[in-house]
């Protein structure tokens, strides 16, 4: 009996462990693709059986908490921006001259017709402090032996996903594929790192692809052009009137 009961606190303190070590892991990639600020040049092209179209877009992000987005092209949606407060986003609009303030109901919406919804663009959600992690072992991805671990929302997150499973590279801290499920546990969509590179300093996935599983034919590209790390930028950049003021 005493055995059986050491066994048990051992097994406890063995998974214990291990959600602690899949939790630092996912903090350390998302810190790593993050940095302390960062300042983006992205392209984007979103892809259809029979059209495609490409778009340019800056970004910048200070921690977990603050990030803008701005299109520079094509040149009927350039001017239009993205800016995250915390747990608020809010979107500027030129053409019309109207900011809109996006309830939590539309995180989970197409980003401007692409594969990528707000959230995946603005990061309203945290993937280290909304979800548990739970390491389920190792996979090679594209030549790197990744570490799995399985993310469940808390239950006081108002997130999007149901699940997510990500694959890190534990020696470079990347992201090489991630699977998104809904509340009954179906994948809807999965994504793959399929270019790496050293940008800002550091390596990093250079192109990703969202591809929605239950449509053949469809993807969206995103491919990071440059990216600067730790540069100062004030919090006061992330503001309403700054976002209306944007070049």
């Amino acid at each position: 009996m005493k055995g059986i009961v050491l066994a048990l606190i051992f097994s406890v303190i063995a998974i214990g462990t291990q959600a602690q070590d899949a939790t630092e892991l996912v903090r350390r990639a998302d810190a790593h693709a993050r940095g302390k600020t960062s300042l983006a040049e992205i392209s984007m092209k979103v892809i259809r059986p029979d059209w495609s179209r490409e778009m340019s877009m800056r970004a910048w992000t200070k921690g977990n908490s603050l990030a803008m987005v701005q299109v520079l092209s094509p040149a009927r949606e350039r001017g239009i921006v993205y800016l995250k407060r915390n747990r608020e986003v809010w979107n500027w609009i030129p053409s019309i001259e109207r900011t809109i303030k996006l309830p939590p109901s539309m995180m989970s919406q197409s980003w401007m017709g692409s594969d990528f919804s707000n959230d995946d663009l603005v990061k309203e959600f945290s993937i280290v402090e909304d979800y548990t992690h739970t390491r389920l072992g190792e996979e090679p991805v594209s030549g790197r032996n990744c570490v799995k671990v399985q993310l469940i929302p808390k239950p006081e997150a108002a997130v999007v996903w149901g699940k997510v499973l990500l694959w890190i590279d534990p020696v470079d801290l990347l992201m090489m594929r991630a699977e998104y499920y809904d509340e009954e546990g179906e994948l809807l969509n999965r994504m793959l790192t399929t270019s790496t590179g050293v940008l800002g300093g550091r390596m990093l996935p250079l192109r990703m692809e969202m591809i929605p599983v239950d449509k053949p034919g469809q993807k969206t590209v995103i491919s990071y052009i440059s990216l600067v790390f730790d540069q100062e930028l004030s919090d006061d950049f992330f503001t309403v009137r700054q976002m209306q003021q944007m070049p």
